[in-house]
């Protein structure tokens, strides 16, 4: 195992503060990217006060005119602490996270027209019109983070099946 760095889940209460880094972050992201931008959005748990609890990461969704011309942005984004990771497994996404070991954004951008902005926005619009699902979601998170509190990879593959289950859902209800 030797230098394998295992992140801990740690899993924190619904809080404000996370709506103000959106906010803080989506001026200087707007600032960098003012060419190529076309929306920016707040996703994941962060962004859905009912489910109640989250890792303390907040997710952003970049909706930008041209793809390619993101590989452009990655000095500038870096000064900022964002690495540059490419699509890290997903096509046409050019994917930043912000923080090391401690992360505190993940930035997710798709050229307009791919096929996982609509699933993201449609993911989060079904939690906020099903509280009873997004507090069923945090409490999974929560039991999970208890269960696997060293394990990062184990957590997130079986919180992975449950968002599956909720995307296919929110997939039927659009």
């Amino acid at each position: 195992m030797g230098d394998l760095f295992i992140r801990k889940t740690i899993i924190l209460p619904w809080t404000e503060e996370w709506e103000k880094l959106y906010r803080q972050e989506e001026k200087l992201l707007k600032e960098i990217l003012n060419e190529e931008l076309v929306d920016i959005f707040h996703i994941g748990s962060t962004s859905v006060q009912a489910i109640g609890y989250a890792k303390p990461i907040i997710d952003i969704l970049i909706v930008v005119k041209d793809i390619k011309k993101i590989d452009f942005y990655n000095e500038e984004l870096g000064k900022y602490g964002y690495k540059p990771k490419g699509e890290n497994g997903i096509p046409g996404r050019r994917y930043f996270p912000k923080g090391n070991e401690n992360r505190t954004h993940h930035v997710h951008i798709f050229q307009v027209g791919n096929q996982n902005i609509k699933t993201h926005l449609n993911f989060k619009d079904y939690l906020m019109k099903h509280p009873e699902d997004a507090k069923r979601y945090g409490e999974f998170k929560l039991e999970l983070a208890v269960q696997y509190p060293e394990n990062h990879y184990k957590y997130q593959a079986e919180k992975q099946e449950f968002v599956n289950e909720l995307v296919k859902r929110a997939k039927n209800a659009h």
